[in-house]
């Protein structure tokens, strides 16, 4: 199951109110293992950039003034997606943008089925939990040390390894064959044999019946008279 891990950075919080993307990182990944194939592009806004965002992302206006428009990389980036599950964390906000951007070029908009969002997953997994990527790389012992400011691909290679853990993590050397005759486990020599009686009849004899009879003659307003 091929899908891909992506993350966005942005100059702010909604596209429908003059934010847009700055960058794109992207991660396949295959049955959870990231294969090494990439795609991360910057992009040229077209507007200036906030102070907040900038200290976010560390990414200037001056930067990104001479890098490709996202009507420059769609192509490219739909190519790379292909039919792929889109895995994100927090995936709506993500989303969001990536739909704005195609809808805006005449594109179809990813549908929601498409999304995978690793937070929903944290979050029921370690319900109260905090559950942002940071955490989530403490909690499964993953080297963040290198996140001083967010980046899309890193953070997208960071998101990799944290969904391999949320999915159960790796599992080498797991064999769901046939264990061979010699790999079977030995009975411990000290554990008995175990002995089973054969089946009997549970219905009463005539004796047990005669010996109930008698019995019950001895209790007061018994049930059986």
């Amino acid at each position: 199951m091929r899908e891909v891990v992506f993350d966005t950075e942005t100059t702010g919080f909604d596209p429908f109110n003059g934010d847009r993307i700055v960058e794109i990182g992207c991660v396949v990944v295959d049955d959870y293992i990231p294969t090494g194939e990439v795609y991360h592009v910057y992009i040229n806004p077209e507007r200036d950039m906030p102070t907040a965002a900038e200290q976010v992302h560390g990414l200037t206006e001056e930067f990104l003034k001479d890098k490709p428009t996202f009507s420059e990389i769609v192509g490219d980036f739909r190519d790379f997606c292909g039919d792929m599950n889109l895995v994100a964390h927090n995936a709506e906000f993500d989303m969001k943008f990536i739909n704005w951007e195609m809808e805006n070029l005449g594109f179809s908009p990813y549908p929601v089925s498409r999304a995978v969002d690793t937070l929903a997953i944290a979050r029921r997994k370690f319900a109260g939990a905090n559950n942002t990527l940071d955490a989530l790389c403490k909690r499964f012992s993953i080297d963040n040390s290198n996140r001083v400011k967010h980046g899309a691909l890193l953070d997208a290679e960071l998101l990799a390894e944290v969904y391999l853990e949320l999915m159960g993590g790796r599992q080498t050397g797991l064999s769901l064959g046939e264990i061979k005759s010699e790999e079977k486990p030995k009975k411990a020599a000290s554990q008995p044999e175990t002995q089973f009686r054969e089946a009997r009849s549970h219905a009463p004899s005539e004796e047990e019946l005669a010996r109930h009879k008698e019995f019950i003659k001895g209790i007061e307003n018994s049930l059986w008279t």
